[in-house]
């Protein structure tokens, strides 16, 4: 068990492409190329004729219900799951939360400026970073995890991260890339069977909607209504309503069906290059499910400053409790921009082995 501060908790992905950044390939943001979809942006800016009413959450928070086949006392839409982790680390009565890393660091962050003390579990890499249930203290409360977790790209099985679960706490699953596995296979989304589960969803990943900050919560319906209780009045913005309600659609679904296969191929591309850099050290987290991958490579500040000279920005690992310096996590591109970025991390390679 872990409980120090060391770890910028705060350090995002967009940090790297930030300013001077900005004219970099963005190899550090986990949100998906090419989107949002010219028929999502049209939905968005259609309700920019309603912006003189409140905003009415109904029809978007039945929509999401439906998608997950709940009633609508288990859905709340949020400003993106950032805000679904500050809601639970201030709205639900929390004696002992643990965290399992390495994983997205926000809900650790919300947890602490709570006021609460959190403990960590940290997976391994001997083990593959994959979940061991055991190793969360039986008497945690309130216990997170990602899946597939940010940034190790492990999907853990739906029924390791339910055995987590225990009359008496509660059990955040962070699924904002979920939507990004074919499938959704291991999801939690929809289950009423396990106790205390609260999962969260975002779609700011895979339709490219981060600056519009739109997410829900599903849970039982106390919990959501304790949750609900700490939200500010109209905690989500109209267009942020009309896009959740849209990517809800049979269409939106299918296509972002279509994405996961597409990104499932493009990742395999990205694998299979790194995969030739073996004979430098390099060594990648295994099976990678997720729209990113991380690998363990020697001199990887360096090489991550030498890949900023050359054009590409990539998110470093050592902000992430239980990873340290040597990580860096790669979001997956499409096949030109892997394979031109496969050219400069050779040039970054040998670059940073000369120093």
């Amino acid at each position: 068990m872990h409980t120090d501060h060391e770890h910028d908790l705060r350090h995002h992905g967009d940090a790297e492409v930030r300013d001077a950044g900005s004219a970099l390939v963005d190899l550090a943001v986990n949100v998906r190329t090419g989107t949002p979809p010219v028929w999502l942006r049209e939905r968005v800016t259609g309700a920019l004729g309603s912006l003189a009413a409140y905003p009415d959450g109904r029809a978007a928070r039945a929509a999401v219900a439906a998608r997950h086949g709940l009633p609508v006392e288990r859905v709340l839409l949020t400003a993106g799951a950032a805000e679904a982790f500050v809601l639970v680390a201030r709205a639900l009565k929390v004696r002992r939360p643990v965290v399992v890393h390495p994983q997205f660091t926000e809900p650790e962050a919300a947890l602490r400026d709570a006021g609460h003390s959190v403990d960590r579990v940290l997976l391994r890499e001997e083990h593959g970073f994959r979940l061991d249930p055991a190793a969360v203290p039986e008497d945690a409360d309130l216990v997170v995890i990602g899946n597939p977790t940010n940034p190790t790209s492990v999907l853990h099985p739906a029924e390791a991260v339910a055995e987590l679960a225990r009359p008496g706490r509660t059990l955040v699953v962070d699924e904002a890339f979920m939507d990004a596995v074919p499938g959704e296979r291991e999801a939690l989304a929809g289950r009423t069977d396990v106790p205390g589960l609260v999962v969260l969803r975002s779609l700011t990943k895979t339709w490219g909607l981060a600056g519009l900050r739109i997410g829900y919560v599903l849970a039982g319906p106390e919990t959501i209504a304790a949750l609900e209780r700490a939200q500010p009045l109209w905690p989500v913005s109209t267009p942020a309503l009309a896009a959740a309600e849209a990517c809800m659609e049979p269409r939106a679904l299918a296509e972002a069906g279509h994405a996961a296969h597409r990104v499932a191929a493009d990742r395999a591309h990205l694998v299979a290059g790194l995969s030739e850099f073996a004979s430098d050290g390099l060594r990648l987290v295994e099976p990678a499910e997720g729209p990113f991958v991380l690998v363990r490579l020697p001199r990887a500040g360096a090489v991550r400053r030498h890949l900023r000279d050359l054009g590409f920005a990539v998110r470093r690992g050592d902000t992430f409790p239980g990873l340290g310096e040597p990580w860096l996590r790669l979001a997956v591109r499409d096949r030109a921009t892997v394979n031109s970025f496969l050219q400069a991390l050779d040039r970054a390679l040998t670059l940073a082995s000369h120093h």
